[in-house]
């Protein structure tokens, strides 16, 4: 994906934690009232936030987008369920995976693409405990590597 006009709103760095990503592809979402407005500000949270497949539409759960302070009447519930754009083939070939080989749809970040809000959605599997330490003791090592040679080259 190229960073041409690319401005990140939020990123789920728990995903990259708990899942191995597959796979990763960006879709359209479909926003009310006020929620463009809150997410130029930056207000949105994907932490908690993961995608389901409900009578051929991909939907996102979880996602929170703060309410926006002039809104009033206008604004919308912060948790209710949304609804991504993208291709009907593409959403049955993700129903089949998520079906048949245990992958789980995870939203990885919210970014704004020009004018428009696109969400990055990864197709991810589940990570064991084993792969998290190893995972997590990777970027310690790598961490402490970068401080090392950072004090070396003063």
């Amino acid at each position: 994906m190229a960073k041409d006009n690319l401005k990140t709103l939020a990123q789920n760095k728990k995903a990259f934690h708990d899942y191995f990503v597959e796979e990763s592809m960006e879709a359209g979402i479909e926003l009310r009232g006020t929620e463009v407005k809150s997410l130029r500000k930056a207000q949105v949270n994907l932490k908690d936030a993961w995608c389901s497949i409900v009578k051929g539409e991909l939907l996102i759960n979880g996602m929170h987008i703060s309410p926006y302070e002039h809104g009033n009447i206008f604004n919308q519930d912060p948790m209710r369920v949304r609804r991504l754009l993208i291709h009907k083939r593409e959403i049955m070939r993700l129903f089949g995976l998520v079906k048949q080989d245990g992958y789980s749809l995870i939203p990885l970040s919210v970014y704004l693409k020009g004018s428009m809000v696109k969400v990055q959605v990864g197709l991810c599997k589940g990570k064991k405990l084993y792969d998290k330490r190893a995972d997590m003791a990777e970027k310690s090592a790598k961490r402490d590597i970068d401080r090392a040679m950072k004090e070396k080259n003063r």
